[in-house]
């Protein structure tokens, strides 16, 4: 089985492209561009040298000791924490920008919910000194405010989405109507591996350099480019398409997926997609989306706002459908729990979407000294208030 994206956008039978008719023109002159311009050895030499001198890459794989030595295992850390502005996101915004500024626009448009590719966005427009207007939920910016107050330093405009749950989904859907508002001048940054084709498949490309890393480093570490297992957090789930891609079509490569269970898989209060969807569209692709029978989205609910979406990219939905990768759900106790763990073991605070991607340790079957690589792709500087309450209330 080769997993790639086909020429209309669908993993098999999840993407494509459901949009209204005013998007048509942005999404389609994206489409047609997005390979020819990224492929260019110009664009390519500047995208490097920017990930190299800006963003701090490569960045290291850290096998943990002392969880290796505890899980008995071999524990790989791919640092994306270490990434300039904290967290992975930044691989896609620079990608992003240096594209939209090829295509000729001059006002950039995103969203975020943990605030990181907020963030990341500010950080690109700054640098190349574009207008920058970042979406968020209004319960996001209370919780991650450390993220919003440097969104506001960088010179962005962040804009609260009062809707819905105020929270991610809402936050996007804000986005896109300024999007059909401003078709011509405007660039929509989407900061996971969803919405509409080519979306999924452009912000997986420009991720892949986190698994691209991953095989040089790990041949160096252990003589094999192959883990065992490589396991990530999914909301949408870009920083797992990033450890994924180089590993997609090696099928002895396990690929774990973890979800947010939020309260429980079976509380009602959760954002674990791949137990409690069914296939529907959300934000213009088909993939597994939490709803009721007649088709109104379920809110979610996740500790982590990164992980508090209804649905999943279509790339993951492709691989969890088809079994080829596993999806595991953690609740918001289990990841605070990891959280903790982490920081007492290996003195590395992660963020809260990691936490979940750590707790999959506890859930997982391996075999003795099998290597395991988990991507940390975040670090947890803005997740501190929550941390705090967690320790004041035990």
């Amino acid at each position: 089985m080769t997993i790639a994206v086909d020429e209309n956008g669908y993993y098999g039978e999840f993407g494509g492209a459901f949009i209204p008719e005013m998007l048509y023109p942005n999404v389609e002159e994206l489409r047609k561009n997005y390979l020819k311009i990224t492929q260019e050895p110009e664009f390519q030499q500047q995208f490097q040298h920017l990930l190299k001198d800006y963003v701090g890459r490569p960045t290291p794989l850290f096998l943990a000791e002392r969880l290796s030595e505890q899980y008995g295992a071999q524990i790989y850390l791919k640092r994306e924490d270490l990434c300039h502005t904290g967290a992975h996101k930044i691989n896609n915004t620079i990608g992003q920008i240096l594209l939209a500024r090829r295509l000729g626009k001059t006002r950039i448009i995103a969203e975020t919910g943990a605030g990181q590719h907020g963030v990341a966005t500010a950080t690109v427009c700054a640098l190349m000194g574009m207008q920058c207007i970042v979406y968020m939920g209004s319960v996001d910016i209370e919780r991650q405010a450390p993220n919003v107050a440097r969104m506001r330093m960088l010179g962005a405009e962040v804009r609260p989405a009062t809707s819905g749950s105020q929270t991610l989904k809402d936050a996007t859907n804000e986005a896109i109507r300024d999007w059909i508002n401003n078709p011509v001048d405007t660039h929509y940054i989407i900061g996971s591996v969803v919405g509409p084709h080519p979306y999924p498949d452009m912000v997986a490309r420009f991720q892949s350099v986190i698994s691209q890393e991953m095989k040089a480093q790990l041949l160096e570490k252990t003589g094999k480019e192959n883990p065992h297992a490589v396991i990530a957090c999914v909301g949408g789930g870009s920083n797992a398409a990033g450890a994924f891609y180089h590993y997609l079509n090696a099928p002895e490569v396990r690929l774990i997926a973890v979800e947010a269970a939020g309260e429980g898989v079976d509380t009602g209060r959760s954002a674990a997609t791949s137990v409690l969807g069914t296939r529907g569209i959300i934000h213009g692709s088909r993939t597994l989306l939490m709803q009721t029978p007649d088709g109104q989205i379920v809110e979610p609910h996740s500790i982590s706002a990164g992980l508090d979406y209804p649905g999943i990219g279509p790339l993951h939905a492709h691989l969890i459908q088809t079994g080829r990768a596993e999806a595991v759900a953690v609740t918001d106790e289990e990841a605070l729990a990891s959280a903790f763990h982490v920081a007492r073991k290996e003195g590395i605070i992660p963020a809260l979407e990691t936490a979940h991607a750590f707790s999959a340790l506890d859930k997982i079957r391996f075999e003795r000294d099998e290597v395991l690589v988990i991507c940390l792709s975040g670090r947890g500087d803005k997740d501190l208030a929550a941390y705090i309450r967690h320790l004041e209330a035990h």
